[in-house]
């Protein structure tokens, strides 16, 4: 048995006025993901567990089966993996997004998309100005980046970026959870100020002003761990071999983390402009020699960051028109049982633009596998799947374990 999970970020929404009452989901044109449904078996799966933010790395890690209160460490640890960054005993790592301040407050958590080839020369520039002994920042991609802080405390309260775009930046600076911590946060604000007065003027940014474009005129640290204690999927679930293919630093985290090959596609960029038809087919290539195939697709969150309903919906339609039905063409014509899983890791409202911890909508399709009486794949028909409401690993149980 073959399986492979399409995992379009973020995809989940509300009703929407200007989309007729509608969810992008509804909305949105996808006869071939409908197919997949009425091929399949739906339900409803509640990937954020209590206690825990709706964040990217909470809902993926839940997607592929992990028990979060064992094995989470942040979001920055699970990326350092992806860059080929060690974290080491007594070391902290974080995310650290490029942001765009404007007046004070937060303007976007990604100063507009920054290029990766711009944010290189950004962060390379922090560390010679803002590296020392205890603190050092590592480039990523796009607004992506990695701070390690030796001898940091990780209890501390810090605010993803992209849950306060229009907040002032001073209301939701770092703060310490106890006293051992306090040196730790009050670091970390230096670094956020410093910064600030390092990039308004630096020549990138006012290239990026002059042209129109968000300055990236501040850094964000925040999702703060160590090296997390993981067990692969062939330790759980009994998988082979597999592969994780995504845009994003730490989806390709998690997936080394995992026990899975990261395979990098060209073209991949997280957005709307992504390369689908290159990520299907190493997705498509992979499945030929591996077991298991977990495919990530950004675009649908970065949409509904952004407030951009009609995108969301364009993000929607191309992964159907690209990726699912290329799929299903391609399978047709197999020889080997395969099953396939649909779903996002969690909703990113236009309205709201941030996640939100609502259970998303799920299919799972199985060569000769008995389907249900769902006909559309959307955030009210699944509700009607067989499966019901599932929590956390109990996704991966009914996905591999129960056909292994």
């Amino acid at each position: 048995m073959k399986y492979l999970i399409i995992l379009g970020d973020g995809m989940a929404d509300e009703p929407i006025s200007s989309l007729d009452g509608k969810t992008p989901l509804q909305y949105a044109q996808t006869p071939s993901i409908d197919r997949l449904a009425q091929m399949g078996r739906c339900g409803m799966l509640d990937t954020i567990p209590d206690g825990f933010a709706p964040g990217s790395e909470i809902a993926n890690l839940s997607v592929l089966g992990y028990n979060l209160p064992d094995v989470f460490e942040g979001r920055g640890s699970l990326e350092a993996a992806s860059m080929g960054i060690d974290i080491l005993p007594g070391e902290m790592a974080m995310r650290c997004n490029l942001i765009c301040i404007e007046k004070g407050k937060i303007k976007n958590h990604s100063a507009g998309h920054i290029s990766s080839e711009e944010a290189n020369v950004l962060m390379r520039f922090l560390q010679e100005q803002l590296g020392d002994e205890e603190v050092s920042f590592y480039p990523g991609v796009s607004y992506r980046h990695l701070l390690k802080f030796k001898g940091g405390d990780k209890r501390l309260t810090c605010t993803p970026p992209h849950d306060v775009p229009g907040t002032a930046f001073t209301e939701v600076m770092v703060q310490s959870q106890v006293q051992e911590a306090v040196s730790t946060a009050e670091k970390l604000n230096q670094l956020i100020l410093r910064s600030q007065e390092l990039l308004e003027n630096h020549p990138v940014n006012l290239k990026r002003a002059a042209e129109g474009k968000d300055k990236a005129n501040s850094i964000w640290p925040w999702s703060p761990g160590y090296r997390p204690a993981m067990k692969t999927l062939g330790e759980q679930y009994g998988i082979g071999s597999g592969s994780v293919i995504s845009a994003v630093d730490l989806i390709r985290g998690i997936g080394v983390y995992a026990g899975l090959e990261v395979i990098m596609v060209e073209g991949a960029t997280g957005l709307y402009d992504t390369n689908y038809e290159g990520k299907v087919q190493a997705a498509l290539q992979a499945l030929k020699k591996q077991d298991f195939v977990f495919l990530h697709i950004e675009a649908s969150d970065e949409a509904g960051h952004e407030g951009d309903a009609l995108l969301k919906v364009k993000t929607i339609e191309y992964l159907d028109r690209r990726v699912v039905k290329t799929v299903l063409e391609t399978i047709a014509h197999w020889h080997e049982d395969i099953t396939i899983a649909l779903l996002p890791d969690h909703p990113t409202p236009c309205a709201l633009r941030t996640h939100t911890r609502d259970a998303v909508p799920f299919v799972i399709y199985r060569t000769g596998g008995e389907p249900d009486a769902v006909q559309v794949y959307d955030e009210f028909a699944c509700r009607e799947g067989n499966f019901g409401l599932l929590k956390g690993p109990q996704f991966m149980e009914q996905l591999i374990v129960a056909k292994k």
